[in-house]
């Protein structure tokens, strides 16, 4: 019978990847506030152990050898892993229920954050982590209960739960329609186009449903995040074209004004993914909770001066 191979101390596994991030004994000394002799004998003890080099030593350096950097990328993903999983533990306290969510940035601030509070109403044991995450993950390993993706069913190891399609709309500020007469769609493009590095083509699809406009759609300013394009329109740069649920505030308080719908021609969706074969009761009630939500418009205060009409 094979006896288990016996771990690393976290004291050697972090000088070790200390060192494998810079390739320098000294800077991840500096780092760790140790001593350079302490890291190389972490690393020589770890070396021992496996029975593989994993530096070769260059003049005053050192750079990973081929079973250095296999050994790199896994401890890390295993150190993140462990890290999270304190950091789970310390958020839980004494809590008995613990969630953890990764959400895309923007929907999160605008849409989940603010419906979060209806979800704790009558638990006063649960806890939430909520982490910002743009791109699909290893939900498994993360140690993440449930995330919020944007796009195609295309998130290999998860399971997808459709949460709502998006329902895109041609935006601008109160300002601007008044001065352009925006509420006709062929004036929206009398003003500065406002566009999203990541969806550059949506002016074109809704320049094809407006029919008779004939200018260049890309011209104009262009911002890498929705939070970005929302703070320009509403200070009045120009015209944007903007998901609902991400502007419900703004609607309702009169600061943009909704000109047009947009068609959606990639036919893109929210959804909410959770590890392949691992939901567990709480997941399962966030996730029916969630999808309550989506046909209900966030509670925000509104200003006592009521918008100007359009």
């Amino acid at each position: 019978m094979l006896r288990p191979t016996s771990l690393p101390s976290l004291a050697v596994l972090r000088c070790f990847e200390a060192a494998a991030k810079h390739q320098s004994f000294t800077s991840a000394a500096e780092e760790l506030g140790l001593t350079q002799g302490a890291v190389s004998r972490h690393v020589k003890e770890l070396e021992e152990q496996i029975g593989a080099a994993l530096f070769r030593r260059e003049g005053r350096g050192v750079r990973l050898t081929d079973a250095g950097r296999d050994l790199s990328s896994n401890i890390n993903l295993d150190l993140d892993r462990l890290r999270q999983t304190i950091a789970n533990a310390v958020a839980a306290g004494n809590a008995k229920e613990l969630l953890t969510i990764a959400v895309l940035p923007t929907f999160g601030t605008r849409w989940l954050i603010p419906r979060l509070k209806h979800f704790k109403e009558g638990r006063p044991d649960l806890e939430l982590v909520v982490h910002s995450r743009s791109e699909p993950f290893n939900l498994m390993e993360s140690g993440i209960d449930l995330a919020i993706h944007f796009g195609t069913d295309d998130w290999p190891g998860t399971q997808l739960t459709p949460l709502c399609g998006e329902e895109l709309v041609a935006v601008a500020a109160p300002d601007l329609v008044d001065a352009f007469d925006l509420l006709v769609p062929a004036n929206i493009f009398r003003v500065q186009l406002l566009h999203l590095t990541s969806r550059p083509m949506l002016w074109e699809a809704f320049r094809q449903t407006a029919g008779g406009i004939d200018r260049a759609m890309r011209r104009g300013s262009y911002f890498d995040q929705f939070s970005l394009i929302i703070a320009a329109a509403v200070a009045g740069l120009g015209a944007a074209i903007l998901p609902t649920y991400l502007i419900e505030k703004e609607l309702e308080d009169g600061s943009l004004v909704r000109l047009s719908a947009v068609p959606d021609t990639q036919e893109r969706r929210y959804y909410i993914a959770t590890p392949a074969g691992a939901t567990n009761k709480l997941t399962k009630q966030f996730i029916a909770w969630l999808r309550t939500q989506v046909s209900k418009p966030a509670a925000f205060k509104t200003s006592k001066q009521a918008a100007k009409p359009h």
